[in-house]
């Protein structure tokens, strides 16, 4: 949401609030990580945000652990 704020003197008011983003963006997660989520371009006329998956595009729960795998790099990328 954005709102504009104009000077009243030594006090302020402000406009009605306008909605400026559409969608789920990632705020955090249920662990409670809830670290800086989003950036600002340089001019403060883009924002850059991570986007919520959903359905398909949810991230996958596995993790891959690769033990020893400098022995693996050696081996699919020989040096002569």
């Amino acid at each position: 949401m954005a709102v504009r704020v104009e000077p009243r003197g030594e006090a302020w008011s402000a406009a009605a609030p306008v909605k400026v983003l559409e969608g789920r963006y990632f705020t955090g997660d249920a662990a409670g990580n809830n670290g800086v989520t989003y950036d600002v371009s340089p001019d403060g006329r883009r924002f850059l945000m991570i986007e919520e998956a959903s359905g398909s595009d949810a991230p996958s729960q596995n993790i891959v652990v690769v033990q020893n795998w400098f022995e693996e790099l050696k081996r699919l990328v020989p040096v002569d």
